[in-house]
């Protein structure tokens, strides 16, 4: 194997390497969003479990902790 093949080989590595790196950049930026939407809706989901529990009480039910 010569020297421009031990090069182009490289070469193409690299470039295969590039693809799988932004492969994965997307991904992530994907998955990033879905984490987002759901710690949303999990402090949506709190709010309203607190405003249910502090009208099924009259007003005197403790604060939810957290763990």
């Amino acid at each position: 194997m010569g020297v421009t093949d031990k090069v182009w080989d490289a070469f193409t590595t690299v470039i295969k390497m590039n693809d799988k790196v932004v492969s994965l950049a997307g991904a992530v930026k994907d998955q990033q969003t879905r984490i987002e939407v759901l710690t949303e809706r999990v402090i949506h989901l709190e709010a309203t479990l607190e405003l249910l529990m502090r009208a099924g009480s009259g007003g005197t039910a403790k604060k939810l902790t957290r763990s």
